[in-house]
């Protein structure tokens, strides 16, 4: 199974995250996706002044395991809870902190962080878009009621490590834990509190208290353990606090991201035959000197001129199938393919391509999803839309992910950001004067907007599943404006 989802991720760039999910029965699983991106021209981006270089130089790809998915109130339940596991982990370092009970007590720690947060994002987002105000507020309720178990919980394995076989180093993976365990909470709390208050105010009183008394306790804690918090005015914008907070999240959540080797697909094969190329021009060649030697013999006027003549032929012909092999070897291979592992096991590949073509080449049922305005499609008998073709191959391999981690993942993420700017360098200025009629005898010029589309049409296939997807993204000098999702029905 895929699942997709675009968004911004900042003023320039846009987030596909992309999740694959293996199946639990099947050794390996592939998964495909083909992404069209439909260019204007007045943009001028084409296959002579934007590269695959620039291409993948403004892509970047991270992989990671999907988290683990738990619920708030099962976190700290369980006898084979994250809780107990980190229990575990933390009783058996202190008995003997040898290197495996290291390695696993520091993986527990990130492993728990990063559920927790998962976690509390999807509790946070299921509170906020439920409908019904009675559902909302025992869910409130109960959101502070887990939340406070866990943490308490986590707070109270301090006690197991405080012991002289726990040196520095070690306590100071608990403390980063604690950390963030206290940011995080305050900023999905922070986050429940602002969706429910822009919705309604139809909550009690007492709800809205509790989840602030979260918060403040929260902030509190962190000043007590010498943590940075928020402040209103500092000098600095608060910005060590930022980069710590950009700190902590990397340390708890590098567990989940998987080591990636690149290189270039289909090498071997591209060198054979571009030396097939080379090797049938030099037969060519051979074969006419060779007849011009036995019919004129050596030193003749007609022997030198099949020499020359067989030597431009032969540099032409070699460079016609080098051509000509690397045709054929685009259809069938990819820019690049990156191994995937993760605590030295291979969990896969994963295979990606990028090439400008024409619209001849487009599938029928992605240029019926394109669906040009009347206006465009006149236009573009002209000006001809440049089309990008983004191909990804993934495979994963479904025990060796399940011999990564104790914990059972479902698949993979690949959260694929792609930064525009290379699109921004001829667009005009987005001001552009209107002239509004006031009345009968008097206008005002007012400033419009001036935009640009970019489409994008995602085809996702995997084992007999084919669906699509349609976005268009909307932009111009000073950015990323929005991004809309278009229905195909």
């Amino acid at each position: 199974m895929i699942v997709e989802h675009v968004k911004i991720h900042n003023r320039f760039s846009l987030e596909i995250k992309l999740g694959f999910t293996a199946r639990k029965r099947k050794t390996e699983s592939e998964f495909a996706v083909n992404s069209w991106i439909f260019v204007p021209n007045s943009l001028d981006v084409n296959q002579a002044n934007y590269s695959k270089t620039d291409f993948y130089r403004d892509l970047k790809s991270n992989i990671r395991l999907i988290t683990p998915v738990y619920l708030l109130r099962d976190i700290a339940g369980k006898d084979d809870s994250p809780l107990r596991r980190l229990e575990i982990a933390f009783e058996a370092v202190s008995s003997f902190p040898s290197r495996s009970s290291i390695t696993r007590y520091e993986h527990n720690i990130k492993m728990f962080l990063s559920i927790v947060k998962s976690s509390l994002r999807e509790e946070t987002r299921y509170i906020s878009d439920n409908k019904v105000i009675e559902d909302r507020i025992y869910l409130a309720g109960d959101y502070i009621q887990h939340l406070h178990t866990i943490i308490c919980g986590y707070r109270a394995l301090y006690q197991i490590i405080n012991v002289p076989t726990i040196d520095e180093k070690l306590m100071n993976y608990y403390r980063f834990g604690d950390e963030f365990l206290s940011n995080v909470t305050e900023q999905y709390t922070f986050k429940i509190i602002e969706n429910l208050q822009s919705i309604d105010n139809q909550l009690p009183e007492s709800i809205i208290k509790d989840l602030f008394k979260l918060i403040s306790d929260e902030i509190e804690y962190r000043k007590s353990k010498g943590y940075l918090i928020v402040e209103k005015q500092t000098p600095d914008n608060n910005r060590e606090l930022v980069h710590r907070l950009n700190l902590l999240k990397k340390y708890a959540e590098n567990v989940l991201f998987l080591s990636i080797r690149k290189k270039r697909d289909g090498l071997i094969k591209e060198q054979f035959l571009l030396s097939l190329a080379a090797g049938l021009s030099m037969v060519f060649a051979t074969v006419v000197v060779f007849s011009f030697q036995m019919k004129y013999g050596n030193l003749t006027m007609p022997f030198f001129v099949a020499l020359v003549v067989s030597y431009i032929l032969k540099d032409r012909i070699k460079e016609l199938g080098r051509n000509y092999f690397a045709s054929k070897l685009g259809r069938s291979y990819f820019d690049h393919k990156t191994i995937m592992s993760l605590n030295n096991n291979i969990l896969g590949w994963s295979k990606e391509a990028m090439d400008f073509i024409g619209e001849s080449k487009v599938p029928r049922e992605v240029i019926r999803f394109r669906d040009r305005s009347a206006i465009l499609e006149a236009d573009n008998r002209n000006d001809d839309e440049k089309i990008i073709l983004y191909r990804k191959l993934i495979r994963i391999n479904r025990t060796s992910l399940d011999q990564v981690s104790e914990y059972f993942s479902t698949g993979i993420n690949d959260i694929i950001r792609f930064n525009l700017t290379g699109f921004m360098h001829k667009m005009d200025n987005p001001e552009f004067p209107l002239y509004h009629l006031d009345s009968p005898d008097s206008f005002s010029v007012i400033q419009g907007e001036k935009i640009y589309f970019l489409n994008m049409i995602i085809q996702f296939k995997n084992e007999d599943q084919i669906f699509y997807c349609r976005y268009r993204i909307i932009l111009n000098r000073d950015g990323i404006k929005s991004i809309e999702t278009i229905n195909l029905d």
